[in-house]
C-alpha cells in the first residue's frame, strides 16, 4: 500500500507555527497531522519539538523520530535527554552514543552524555565528556556549569569554582552559575567573594527561594546575623510554608540570644513538616541553650527516633547529657559520642566531645583519652595539607607576630583569663610582641571589645574553611600561633594540622594534650605538669616559672562580704562549679565533711539547678548519704554580678575531682573565700593545686580525701582565724602570680620568646649543615 505523503502546505504549516514559536498550536495540528500520516517524519518531529518547548514529556514522540531517523544524530541527542529526565539513565548513555557513532564532533550529545554518567556516579567519565563537549562547543555556558557541579562533587572546590565562574562569564543572566559559583566560593573559604557572587545571582533571580536562603545560611555562619534574618524574611514571603526556611531562621534567630523566638519558629516548621528530624534536633540546641536541658534531651531523642543515623543529633545529645549535671549521665554522654563517631567516623566535633566528656570521667591518668587524640590529630592531619616552609626570618630579636585562636574571645572564662594579660602585654611587650586574634565565633559584647584594644589586629573568622584560614595565617606572617580552645566549642585544631605559623601553642583553654603533632608546645607550669607529665602528651611542655594561668579581677564592684558563719552560727560550704564535676566520690566526700561538722550546711550554684529535676536529683544523692534536704540549698543562674554577691552566703568552697574549678576557684578566692582543693596525677586534676599555690594558699591543698576532711574540720573549727583570712585574702591573692598580670606577661614573653629562639636556631643549623 502506498503511504500518504503529507501536502507541502501542511509541511509549510507545521514550519510556520514553529518558527513563529506558537508551540501549543504545533503541537495540536501535528497530532492531527498523525493519524492520517503516521510514518511521516516531520509530524513526529514537530510533536516533540512542541512539547520539549512547553517543557511537557516528549520521550514517546522521540522514540518515533528516531525510529523514522536512525540516522539523525540531532534525534539520538534529544531522547537521551529525555530518557534522563525519566531516570533512565543507562538507556540515555545508549543514545548518545548512537548519536555520537553518527557525528563524533556533537558538542550536545557530549554534553548529555556526561549528564548521564553523572547521575550513575561515573565521575571522573562524566567529567571526560564534558571536557570533550567543550572541545567542539567552549562557549557552552551551560556544560561549564555542569562540568562545576561534578568537579564540587568531587571535592575539587578550585576547578569547580573556575568553572562555574567560566559559566558566568559567557552568560553573565545565567543565575545557576552565579549561584553555584558562590557557594564553591563558600566552601573554597572565601566568604566575601561567595556573598557577592549570591548577590549578583539575586540580582538576576530575584524571586529564587534556594538562592536566598543559601546566602542566609553563608551571612549566619559569618555572624552577620541581622542580615541573615532579612535574607531569611525575604525567602519567607516568597515561600511561607516551607519548613526548612523557618528552621534555618531559628538557626540564626539562636545565634542572636533570641531563644523565644528561635522555638516559635522550630516549632512552626515541625507544624509544617512533622517529621523533619533537623528541626528537632536544632530545638534541642535551643531548649539546652535556654537551660531546659531535659526538654532539650526530649526533642534529640524524637530527632533519632526518626533518623537513628543522624549524628549530629547523637553529637548534640551528647553534649546535653554533659550539660545536664547528673554525673550519671556521663556515661550516657561517651555512649551517644561514639554512636555519632560510629556513624561518621571522620566526624571531628564528636571526638572533641569525646575527649572533653572523658576528662570528667577520668579514674587513672590516661584512661584512653592520649590514644582518642591522638586518632583526632591523625584525621586532622589527613585533611591538611601541611606547611613544611615558611618565610618568616628566623631573627631571634625582631618583634614576634603572636596569633591567638579562639571562639571565647569574649564574656567567657578565656576572656577572664586573657583580659588582663593582653592588657599587660600591651605594655610590657611593647615593641617585642604584635598580637593578631583570629575570633573563630561571633565576638561582639563589651568584654570583646575590650579585649580587641589591646590587640595588633583582629580577624573575624567564623565561617572560614582551614585552608583559607591557614593561609590567612600564613599571609599574617605569625611567628607563634597559639591555641585557646583545645577541644571545647568553637576549636579549630585541624586548621593547626596545616602548620600555617613555624611555632604553634595549646595554652589556656584546655587541660590536656590536643592530640595534635604539628602544634609544638603546650603551656604548662610546674604544678599541673610535675617530671614526667610528658608522657601524656604528643606536644612538648613549656613550663611557665610560676602559673599557667592568670585571672582578670571582675570589673563588677562587688565587695567582700563579712564571714557569714560568724553571724549565723554555723558553718556554710559552697561550690558554684558545674554539677558534672560532682561524680559520686564528690557527694561521698563532702557528706563525710557535713557529718564531721554538726549543723553545717552547702550551697550550691549552677546553671543546671534552675530545673527541679536536677535540684531533686542532687537531694537524692547526698540522702543516699545521709544528708538531710534541709542542709542543702540551691542557686541557679544569675547575672555576673549577683553570681560574685552569692559567696557572701559561703564560708569554705568545697572543690570538686578529678576535675577541679578554674574560673569558679579564682572568683572565689577574689570574693574572699578560700577553696580547699584536691591533688591529683593528671594535668586537670592538679589544676586546683596550681591556682592555690600561686594564690599562697597551699595550706588549703589535701592530699588525701582523708586530710580533705580533717582540713575541712579544723578550718571550720577556727571561725576568727577564718574570718581573718577572709578579710585579707583580696589583697593577699591580688598581688600573687594567679593575679599578678605584669609578672605574668613578663614570663610569658620569656616563654614565647625562649620558643622563637630555639626555631631560629634550628634554622640556623639546617641552614649551615652540609
Amino acid at each position: 500500500m502506498t503511504q500518504a505523503v503529507l501536502p507541502q502546505a501542511q509541511r509549510d504549516a507545521l514550519l510556520a507555527l514553529f518558527k513563529a514559536g506558537r508551540h501549543a498550536e504545533l503541537e495540536a495540528l501535528a497530532r492531527s497531522l498523525s493519524t492520517h500520516y503516521p510514518d511521516d517524519l516531520l509530524v513526529w518531529k514537530s510533536i516533540s519539538a512542541a512539547l520539549l518547548k512547553q517543557g511537557k514529556n516528549a520521550l514517546d514522540a522521540l522514540q518515533m523520530t528516531t525510529r523514522l531517523a536512525p540516522g539523525d544524530a540531532a534525534q539520538h541527542c534529544n531522547l537521551a535527554a529525555a530518557l534522563l529526565d525519566a531516570g533512565r539513565a543507562e538507556e540515555a548513555i545508549a543514545s548518545c552514543r548512537r548519536a555520537l557513532q553518527i557525528q563524533p564532533e556533537m558538542s550536545q550529545a557530549h554534553s548529555n552524555l556526561g549528564n548521564a554518567l553523572q547521575r550513575l556516579g561515573q565521575l571522573d567519565l562524566s567529567v571526560a565528556s564534558y571536557l570533550t563537549a567543550l572541545q567542539f562547543q567552549p562557549d557552552a555556558a551551560q556544560v561549564h556549569n555542569n562540568l562545576g557541579l561534578v568537579l564540587r562533587q568531587q571535592g575539587k572546590f578550585e576547578q569547580a569554582a573556575g568553572s562555574f565562574q567560566r559559566a558566568a562569564t559567557l552568560a553573565p543572566e545565567f543565575a545557576p552559575a552565579h549561584e553555584n559559583l558562590a557557594n564553591a566560593l563558600r566552601a573554597l573559604g572565601r566568604p566575601d567573594d561567595a556573598v557577592a557572587a549570591f548577590h549578583r545571582a539575586l540580582a538576576i533571580d530575584p524571586n529564587n527561594v534556594s538562592i536566598h536562603n543559601d546566602l542566609a545560611n553563608l551571612l549566619r555562619e559569618l555572624g552577620r546575623l541581622d542580615e541573615a534574618l532579612a535574607c531569611y524574611d525575604r525567602a519567607l514571603i516568597l515561600q511561607p510554608q516551607l519548613a526548612e526556611l523557618h528552621n534555618n531562621r531559628a538557626t540564626a534567630l539562636r545565634a542572636c540570644g533570641r531563644l523565644d523566638e528561635a522555638e516559635r519558629a522550630l516549632r512552626h516548621a515541625l507544624a509544617l513538616k512533622p517529621h523533619f528530624a533537623e528541626a528537632y534536633c536544632n530545638l534541642g540546641d535551643v531548649l539546652r541553650d535556654a537551660r531546659r536541658i531535659g526538654a532539650a534531651v526530649e526533642h534529640y531523642r524524637k530527632a533519632l527516633e526518626i533518623r537513628p543515623d543522624f549524628a549530629i543529633a547523637h553529637n548534640n545529645l551528647a553534649v546535653a547529657y554533659r550539660d545536664r549535671g547528673d554525673f550519671g549521665d556521663l556515661a550516657l554522654s561517651l555512649a551517644s559520642s561514639r554512636r555519632a563517631i560510629e556513624i561518621d567516623p571522620g566526624y571531628l566535633n564528636a571526638l572533641s566531645n569525646l575527649l572533653l566528656t572523658g576528662n570528667y570521667l577520668m579514674r587513672r591518668r590516661d584512661d584512653g583519652l592520649l590514644q582518642h587524640a591522638t586518632d583526632y590529630g591523625a584525621i586532622a592531619r589527613r585533611r591538611a595539607r601541611r606547611y613544611s616552609e615558611w618565610p618568616n626570618s628566623p631573627d631571634a630579636a625582631r618583634t614576634l607576630r603572636v596569633g591567638l585562636v579562639s571562639g571565647d574571645l569574649r564574656q567567657h572564662p578565656v576572656g577572664y583569663f586573657i583580659d588582663s594579660v593582653l592588657t599587660a602585654l600591651a605594655s610590657h611587650g611593647a615593641g617585642r610582641l604584635h598580637v593578631v586574634a583570629y575570633a573563630t565565633a561571633p565576638s561582639d559584647d563589651a568584654f570583646a571589645k575590650r579585649l580587641r584594644s589591646n590587640c595588633q589586629a583582629w580577624r573575624d573568622v567564623a565561617g572560614w574553611s582551614d585552608q583559607n584560614l591557614a593561609h590567612r595565617i600564613r599571609d599574617d606572617a605569625i611567628d607563634i600561633l597559639i591555641d585557646l580552645a583545645g577541644h571545647t566549642a568553637y576549636n579549630r585544631l585541624p586548621m593547626f594540622a596545616w602548620k600555617p605559623a613555624p611555632i604553634q601553642v595549646s595554652w589556656l583553654g584546655y587541660f590536656a594534650t590536643t592530640g595534635m603533632s604539628e602544634i609544638d608546645y603546650v603551656l604548662a607550669d610546674p604544678w599541673t605538669a610535675p617530671p614526667d607529665s610528658e608522657r601524656d602528651f604528643v606536644e612538648s611542655i613549656w613550663r611557665l616559672p610560676e602559673t599557667r594561668l592568670c585571672f582578670t579581677p571582675p570589673q563588677e564592684p562587688v565587695d567582700v562580704a563579712p564571714l557569714p558563719a560568724m553571724q549565723s552560727g554555723r558553718v556554710t560550704f559552697g561550690c558554684f562549679g558545674n554539677l558534672t564535676k560532682m561524680n559520686d566520690e564528690v557527694i561521698a566526700l563532702w557528706a563525710r565533711v557535713l557529718h564531721a561538722i554538726e549543723g553545717s550546711r552547702l550551697l550550691l550554684k549552677a546553671k543546671q539547678l534552675d530545673e527541679q529535676s536536677a535540684r531533686s536529683q542532687v537531694l537524692a544523692r547526698f540522702a543516699s548519704h545521709g544528708i538531710d534536704a534541709a542542709r542543702l540549698s540551691f542557686d541557679g543562674y544569675t547575672t555576673r554580678s549577683d553570681y560574685l554577691a552569692s559567696y557572701a552566703k559561703v564560708d569554705i568552697v568545697l572543690d570538686t575531682f578529678p576535675f577541679p574549678g578554674g574560673t569558679t576557684t579564682a572568683e572565689a578566692l577574689w570574693m574572699g573565700v578560700p577553696v580547699l582543693t584536691l591533688t591529683g596525677d593528671s594535668f586537670v586534676s592538679r589544676q586546683g593545686v596550681s591556682l592555690l599555690m600561686n594564690a599562697q594558699l597551699a595550706q588549703w591543698i589535701a592530699s588525701d580525701p582523708e586530710q580533705f576532711v580533717a582540713l575541712a574540720v579544723k578550718y571550720a573549727g577556727d571561725l576568727p582565724r577564718l574570718a581573718a583570712l577572709r578579710a585579707v585574702l583580696r589583697q593577699q591573692v591580688q598581688t600573687a602570680p594567679l593575679f599578678d598580670a605584669a609578672r605574668f606577661a613578663v614570663n610569658l614573653d620569656a616563654a614565647l620568646r625562649g620558643m622563637w629562639q630555639r626555631w631560629c636556631a634550628q634554622q640556623t643549623a639546617q641552614t649551615s649543615s652540609p
